[in-house]
């Protein structure tokens, strides 16, 4: 699935910030971020003033990280690969990725005692559960990364095509073995 255009912004984001036009209200953290301008964030009241009919995720804080709600995101883009954690009563996916626990366990435990692990593709952290990634930001890296990889096997394979198309047009490049020198060219003495 393409990745919608807005994400790119979403990630390099850094929300929470006081809103320059609301100094003075209560709440007036920049906490939205809306799909369709795509520009800052801002916060609630120029929620109502400026994207009144616009789509607009509103970003969460959990242990100092952005989350966005599953509820939300959903609706806009598909993240059925990314681990989703429940905070707040409110089942949430973080934005981007965040830094491993220097004690971090490998592995969540089963019943059976056995160890059962599952790591982010992207950045190797601890996941829950069998996921692919611990933020949105995280697949998006892997499916540049895939995407970049099929560009370039595709380049690699239109060039085999191309070559083997010219392989009977073109004369061979090298001389045959009939007309090759052999030894060591000597120059021809200098004339006085």
């Amino acid at each position: 699935m393409e990745e919608p255009k807005w994400l790119e912004g979403l990630l390099r984001t850094k929300f929470f910030n006081i809103c320059p036009r609301h100094r003075e209200t209560p709440r007036n953290e920049c906490n939205m971020f809306c799909l369709s301008c795509q520009n800052a964030p801002f916060c609630i009241y120029c929620r109502s003033s400026l994207h009144i009919d616009h789509p607009i995720l509103q970003i969460r804080r959990s242990s100092y990280h952005d989350v966005v709600r599953l509820s939300e995101i959903e609706k806009v883009m598909d993240i059925r690969e990314v681990q989703t954690y429940v905070i707040n009563n409110a089942r949430v996916l973080f934005i981007n990725e965040r830094p491993q626990p220097k004690n971090s366990s490998h592995g969540a435990t089963s019943s059976t005692t056995k160890t059962i692990s599952y790591f982010c593709e992207t950045c190797c952290r601890t996941l829950l559960d069998p996921f692919r990634f611990c933020s949105l930001g995280c697949k998006k890296c892997q499916v540049e990364g895939m995407r970049k990889n099929k560009e370039d096997e595709e380049e690699r394979l239109r060039k085999e095509r191309q070559q083997e198309t010219h392989k009977g047009t073109h004369p061979p490049t090298h001389a045959s073995n009939s007309r090759r020198r052999k030894g060591i060219p000597h120059r021809a003495p200098f004339a006085s």
